[in-house]
């Protein structure tokens, strides 16, 4: 495509328009366009001069502040209860005056309530400070969370007693403001029932409690509750039965005729617990670690033992110098030996699976045999049904027990059946028509603004096409009648002034023969010439350059063609 052409094309038809279709085309285009331009900043038709000072606030803090803008003499814009909107070139400036002023409060306080220390408060006065600061903390830890507009959290904190029996626990609830469009999972609720029990001693997560605004309980009384793990669960089973049908109708396929000659249906059940095994195995051949040995030997006589007559000397003891009896030699020996075996052992760990088969269910259902049906005489009227007989059902059945690993002590069953299938009526269709208009659905939801825009363009195509189109035709069509009763006017008006010159002239004539004496008819042709003569003299003497233009053209027109006259002579 030659675009200077194209341009050109363009250029030309554009200056052939007149003025008045230039002005209904241009106005056409510029309706067009601000149309467009509304329709893309219809949602953002907030005035460009102001921009958002506070917003999602409290109707006491929007009081507070709209009072402080008053005091200030900034104009303001309140677009609902909790955004207030100010012009740009001060939104910075009185956002951080406002905020010196501790507005908007926040209903939250934390750990500064200690920074500053009040002398002769009570023990009690200082517990009751760091319930709130904790209190406190805890929900702007929570508020900052991603799916979490708004937190609250209380704290049960009980008296701790000396007696271990009749200690309490302390509890907690947490109340949570969601975003919209946001939802909060298990794992979430757990992790924040968690955060709050690891900030406060001796709590539990078992005792924190999340709850919504509407007071519905979030997340499962046992924490190990999971939806997760459950889909996971879920998909899991799902597809490993939709395998296993798949691959007996694949194997039944070339057997019965075809993929449409076989249904087949699987139920597997799984234990989805994953057992923890710790086994410690111990060496029985022992090696020797340590050895203690302990060796007593005593020599010589036994002590002496005094005897006698009761009395002072016999209970004193030996005396020097009276004869001591009963000496005799004593040899006292004693050896102890205690050896320490090393007892080696291995201890191994192992974790289950993530799924056990515990059993498996089969459903089999093939299409029989149609032989010919004949009448009495003989001839094919038609086909007749006839089932499978015991043996082949029977094959049929060792055949799906070999693939899906049939296992008698597993309690797997498997069922194999004949039957006549036979067409699907319209009514058997509602069901996968809805499944298709669901999928429809889900897989047009993200296309759904695309849509939107098309429709809008489809709409603008629409008005272009039924409304300013015709419109312009219209105005283009009455230009055209506009141009043409000007032409008739002025050659109507020709028409006039022509018969007014001529009406002058024979008035003219008539006084020119009065005043010259001249009576009857004289030559018409001299005194009209006469008179273009004296025109011409009169156009020499004004317009002197463009006549002589005129007589050299003349004179170039009249040579060129004496020279053609001459070359075809």
């Amino acid at each position: 495509m030659d675009f200077k052409v194209l341009f050109q094309q363009i250029t030309d038809t554009i200056q052939k328009l007149s003025k008045k279709q230039k002005i209904v085309i241009a106005s056409s285009l510029v309706v067009l366009i601000g149309f467009l331009v509304f329709l893309v900043l219809y949602n953002n038709k907030k005035s460009s001069d102001y921009a958002i000072l506070f917003e999602k606030t409290s109707p006491a803090d929007s009081a507070l502040i709209l009072q402080q803008l008053e005091k200030d003499n900034i104009p303001y814009k309140v677009v609902d209860e909790g955004t207030i909107e100010v012009p740009k070139n001060v939104v910075y400036k009185e956002r951080i005056a406002i905020a010196a002023k501790g507005i908007p409060k926040d209903n939250q306080v934390g750990f500064e309530l200690f920074d500053k220390q009040n002398f002769g408060s009570t023990d009690f006065e200082q517990q009751i400070k760091y319930l709130r600061a904790l209190e406190g903390e805890l929900s702007r830890t929570v508020e900052g969370l991603e799916p979490i507009d708004k937190a609250t959290v209380h704290i049960a904190l009980p008296k701790e007693s000396l007696f271990a029996e009749k200690s309490i626990a302390p509890t907690a609830s947490v109340v949570v403001y969601l975003k919209p469009m946001t939802k909060l999972s298990n794992k979430q609720i757990i992790g924040i029932k968690n955060l709050i029990a690891a900030s406060v001693p001796k709590l539990t997560s078992q005792n924190v409690k999340v709850i919504d605004p509407n007071g519905v309980t979030l997340g499962g009384e046992n924490d190990e509750f999971d939806s997760d793990a459950i889909k996971a669960q879920i998909e899991y089973k799902k597809i490993y039965e939709q395998n296993y049908e798949k691959k007996i109708e694949r194997v039944l396929a070339p057997i019965v005729g075809g993929m449409s000659k076989v249904v087949a249906r699987v139920s597997m059940d799984f234990d989805f617990n994953r057992k923890s095994v710790v086994s410690e195995v111990y060496d029985p051949n022992s090696v020797p670690r340590s050895e203690q040995s302990l060796e007593i030997k005593k020599e010589g006589s036994a002590p002496a033992q005094t005897g006698g007559v009761p009395g002072a000397v016999s209970n004193i003891g030996p005396v020097q110098g009276l004869k001591q009896s009963g000496g005799k030699k004593e040899t006292y020996t004693k050896s102890t030996t205690t050896t320490n075996y090393e007892i080696s052992k291995t201890v191994s760990k192992s974790k289950g699976e993530f799924a056990t088969l515990k059993r498996v269910t089969a459903a089999v259902v093939v299409d029989g045999k149609y032989v010919d049906k004949k009448d009495k005489k003989g001839n094919i009227v038609g086909k007749e049904f006839k089932p499978l007989s015991k043996d082949e059902l029977a094959q049929i059945q060792k055949i799906v027990e070999q693939t899906i690993g049939y296992n008698q002590k597993r309690g797997d069953e498997v069922t194999v059946s004949s039957f006549e299938f036979k067409p699907v009526t319209s009514s058997g269709n509602a069901p996968i028509t809805q499944t298709f208009v669901d999928k429809g659905r889900l897989y047009l939801s993200p296309v759904i603004p695309l849509l939107k825009f098309i429709f809008v363009v489809v709409v603008l195509f629409v008005f272009y096409k039924k409304v300013i189109l015709p419109f312009t035709q219209k105005m283009v069509e009455s230009t055209y009648d506009d141009e043409e009763e000007v032409l008739e006017r002025k050659i109507v008006d020709e028409e006039e002034s022509a018969e007014d010159t001529l009406d002058k002239f024979k008035e003219m004539k008539k006084k020119v023969e009065e005043q010259l004496g001249i009576e009857g008819e004289f030559n018409e042709e001299e005194v009209k010439y006469d008179v273009l003569l004296d025109k011409l003299k009169n156009i020499v003497d004004n317009k002197s350059e463009d006549v002589a233009n005129i007589i050299e053209s003349l004179f170039k027109t009249e040579r060129e063609t004496t020279f053609k006259n001459m070359e075809k002579g």
